[in-house]
């Protein structure tokens, strides 16, 4: 892919403090000792990237989204390039909650750091046979609710639209799990507040924000739609200024930590995301382009902190400067 160019390599990540205290972050009661998080779907379960990254420094991982049973996903073409970003119609293919315990959490368990498991369903009874089972392991640090998933043809997406139903799910979910839990809100809502305090109001720990806008591509010349989907999750720096002002609405409608996500490519894009207000953010569609780009972030940030001579990234959490 070559829709944006590659970050700088930093001289000096290998030589990263990870227990820098002024980067430690608390999301929803799973502490990290940063706030660079992988974005769901762009991350594998982990072990994909672990050639290219130090597990260990990053604030936690959150593997692709895990289901009920195993998911084929969607029919190929499932993704393509698009200016300053990809669309994806992957369909949350996985290999099913058993086969993630059994054969790909076992990997994970060797590295220390915080392993975040996204959930997907098409129903609330599927949401809780999977965080049922997630429950009883102890390698799983939180789980994150995927309620919004632009690339299904049912369930998972309508929870993510409609308050009622997204309360109704995460106080369930809430009722059977004591692990931390994160909602991953839609972008493709009227109002995202209302969904942010409902899912508050049900009992989430945290949230992030945000998933996927839903689009499309067309080949002028066959008329015919680039994905077999037809339409995709759009993702990477086109979305960036829509993320930004979406965590910065849901940052003053609830009192809960926000994960910041769309278009995280380096540290600038990191710090715009905590001045909006998230308190940790998570690098999706940049792994793909530069496998190394989380931990450039991490990099990134801790020289920004010091240039600018500010003790803890939670400082800079909702310190957007607005004239009245």
């Amino acid at each position: 892919m070559t829709f944006f160019p590659k970050a700088a390599e930093s001289s000096s990540l290998h030589k990263m403090d990870t227990t820098d205290l002024s980067l430690n972050v608390n999301i929803g009661g799973i502490r990290m000792r940063n706030p660079v998080m992988t974005a769901s779907g762009t991350f594998g379960y982990g072990s994909e990237y672990a050639d290219f990254v130090d597990l260990n420094r990053l604030g936690a991982v959150v593997v692709k989204g895990v289901t009920s049973a195993p998911w084929p996903g969607n029919p190929m073409d499932r993704i393509m390039e698009t200016p300053s970003g990809m669309l994806n119609a992957i369909g949350l293919q996985n290999v099913g909650v058993d086969g993630f315990i059994s054969e790909k959490l076992p990997y994970l368990k060797d590295f220390d750091v915080p392993v975040i498991v996204n959930v997907c369903g098409k129903t609330v009874e599927e949401y809780l046979i999977v965080v049922e089972k997630l429950s009883e392991v102890d390698s799983v640090a939180g789980v994150e609710l995927n309620i919004s998933c632009p690339n299904l043809d049912c369930g998972g997406m309508s929870f993510g639209v409609d308050a009622t139903l997204a309360h109704h799910l995460v106080k369930a979910v809430r009722a059977k799990t004591h692990l931390p839990l994160l909602v991953k809100l839609s972008p493709n809502v009227t109002d995202i507040t209302e969904i942010a305090r409902a899912v508050e109001d049900a009992g989430t720990d945290a949230l992030s924000a945000i998933n996927t806008l839903l689009g499309m591509a067309i080949d002028a010349e066959t008329r015919k739609p680039e994905l077999a989907n037809v339409t995709g999750g759009l993702s990477g720096p086109a979305i960036k200024p829509v993320a930004l002002r979406l965590v910065w609405e849901v940052y003053k409608s609830v009192s809960i930590p926000i994960v910041g996500m769309g278009g995280v490519m380096n540290a600038t894009d990191a710090v715009e995301f905590f001045i909006a207000g998230a308190s940790a953010v998570a690098v999706g569609t940049a792994n793909f382009v530069n496998p190394q780009a989380s931990m450039e972030v991490i990099e990134g940030i801790s020289d920004y902190l010091e240039k600018m001579d500010i003790s803890s990234v939670k400082e800079l959490v909702g310190s957007l400067k607005v004239d009245n």
